[in-house]
């Protein structure tokens, strides 16, 4: 008799449903978020489990990792890919954990990647680092407009980012929020600076970070990004699998040349897609031939449209010179 688990995973609990081959319920329990409840609950049906389905949820590196290295064949659901039945009028814990072993029992259950424990945290430290990133952004843009709006000096964000800036003549108060602002801005960036020296000197340097440095406008940090979110390349059937992962290609739904609706924009990695934009802003400015499909494209459409397919191009270009273990050839990807 072969028996099939399904988690609903919560923030404080999880839900655990084990079904036999004929989606008889054998066990149904709301456990805490302790690991050895959940090895306890499965102990019986060790050896009969076919497999433990856990839903993709912001907690579950705890879940997952803790019953694979107990030997459990664990398969990370694609929440946002697993459709419930028509009609269905109630829809409960209960329900969703027996949805995901009886579609885990029939082999239609779709799942995702379980990106290996080893390289994880360093890819958690990365995002990490673009938060702050973003949030000492968030302290420039503001010492900069209430410098503006004081004086009507608009002082470049270069100068700010300097330890030796003097704002202009400003009371006091202001000059108090000046220095508040750029003080908070100077302690993120040395968080962001000692991020970046961990990032660099437990990445071993693969041969697939080497080939991301042959394209126009993919530094380290870029490369970095990339190499870790992608993880195995191999999990991508193609170029446009990939370029869809990173959010490069449009959702829109047409027919006989109308728009019917829109898909979810959303799905893929957001940090790929933000990895990519930079990319192409860097390779419209320094690569000819990238900037010259980038005026084209933008004389048809608008700016935005044309730097998403700059990153679209480059996207499926890393597929390729992943997959085949070949650099970069700007050519293949912007004929003239």
């Amino acid at each position: 008799m072969s028996h099939y688990c399904g988690i609903d995973l919560h923030s404080n609990n999880h839900l655990v449903v084990v079904i036999d081959e004929e989606d008889k319920r054998v066990f149904e329990r709301r456990l805490s978020n302790d690991l050895s409840l959940t090895l306890k609950a499965l102990s019986p049906y060790r050896k009969t489990l076919q497999g433990v389905a856990v839903e993709s949820t912001f907690n579950w590196y705890w879940l997952v990792d803790g019953l694979q290295e107990q030997g459990y064949a664990l398969q990370l659901v694609n929440t946002a890919a697993v459709k419930q039945y028509d009609g269905l009028k109630y829809s409960g814990d209960h329900h969703d954990a027996f949805h995901l072993a009886h579609l885990m029992r029939l082999g239609i259950l779709p799942t995702g990647y379980i990106y290996p424990k080893e390289q994880r945290a360093i890819r958690d430290l990365l995002r990490r680092r673009l938060s702050l990133v973003r949030t000492a952004s968030t302290q420039l843009v503001s010492v900069q407009s209430q410098i503006w709006r004081s004086t009507g000096i608009r002082v470049k964000s270069g100068d700010l980012r300097k330890l030796e800036f003097v704002p202009p003549p400003v009371d006091a108060y202001t000059l108090q929020a000046v220095h508040a602002g750029l003080a908070v801005y100077q302690a993120i960036q040395r968080e962001i600076d000692g991020l970046e020296k961990s990032a660099h000197q437990v990445v071993k340097l693969t041969d697939n970070f080497k080939i991301l440095q042959t394209i126009t406008g993919i530094g380290k940090i870029l490369g970095l990004t990339i190499m870790l979110e992608t993880g195995d390349i191999t999990r991508f059937a193609g170029a446009g699998n990939f370029a869809s992962y990173c959010r490069c290609v449009d959702s829109t739904r047409t027919s006989n040349g109308k728009k019917k609706g829109q898909g979810n924009a959303k799905a893929g990695n957001k940090y790929l897609s933000w990895a990519f934009s930079e990319a192409a802003h860097f390779a419209v400015r320094f690569e000819p031939l990238a900037q010259r499909f980038y005026e084209r494209k933008k004389a048809k459409t608008n700016g935005i449209i044309a730097i998403r397919a700059v990153a679209r191009k480059l996207a499926r270009a890393t597929w390729m010179m992943l997959k085949h273990q070949v650099p970069y050839d700007a050519r293949l990807m912007f004929p003239g």
